[in-house]
């Protein structure tokens, strides 16, 4: 799987659920209605500075959706038009869902990768190969590979849609 996409930069550690979509907004489901609050107690404005930097890979700090355990978080950033999240590390929560709702994440350890990267860069992550590149910069940084079934997962919208396509299979 490779990603190619513009990075839009949040330099900060612990981004929580309720700072990704706050609470108020929990009485919907609807995915799109969802992503019109993505990020909004975080950065109000964030779908603007996303949309002037026509980004789509999100980049943060570490320990990346901790708080609580709903799926909306993933969702929302997913609906919001982000491709793929990078940071160090996720809650482990967080971490799940994104794979279940069909939401691409990459641990990157280097933290030079986070000095290099600024808003607006051109990012290629490649899942198989573990490795990001910055265009922009003209750096090439290690990440986590991922395994070709969360792949298949993620390529298919996410969990759901992988189980029913693995019962048309008959699998």
């Amino acid at each position: 799987m490779i990603i190619e996409g513009k990075a839009i930069v949040y330099d900060r550690d612990n981004i929580n659920t309720d700072e990704i979509i706050p609470a108020r907004y929990l009485s919907t489901s609807d995915p799109d209605q969802l992503a019109i609050h993505c990020m909004e107690d975080l950065d109000k404005d964030f779908l603007e500075n996303k949309k002037a930097l026509a980004a789509d890979i999100l980049v943060t700090g570490s320990n990346m959706g901790c708080g609580s355990s709903r799926e909306h978080a993933p969702i929302a950033i997913k609906h919001a038009g982000i491709k793929a999240v990078v940071a160090p590390s996720y809650a482990r929560i967080f971490f799940r869902n994104a794979i279940n709702t069909g939401l691409a994440i990459f641990e990157c350890k280097d933290p030079g990768f986070f000095e290099c990267v600024k808003n607006g860069h051109a990012l290629r992550l490649d899942a198989d190969g573990g490795f990001i590149e910055d265009a922009s910069a003209g750096r090439r940084f290690e990440i986590q590979k991922m395994p070709p079934f969360l792949q298949e997962i993620i390529g298919i919208g996410g969990l759901v849609p992988f189980a029913r396509a693995l019962s048309k299979r008959g699998e």
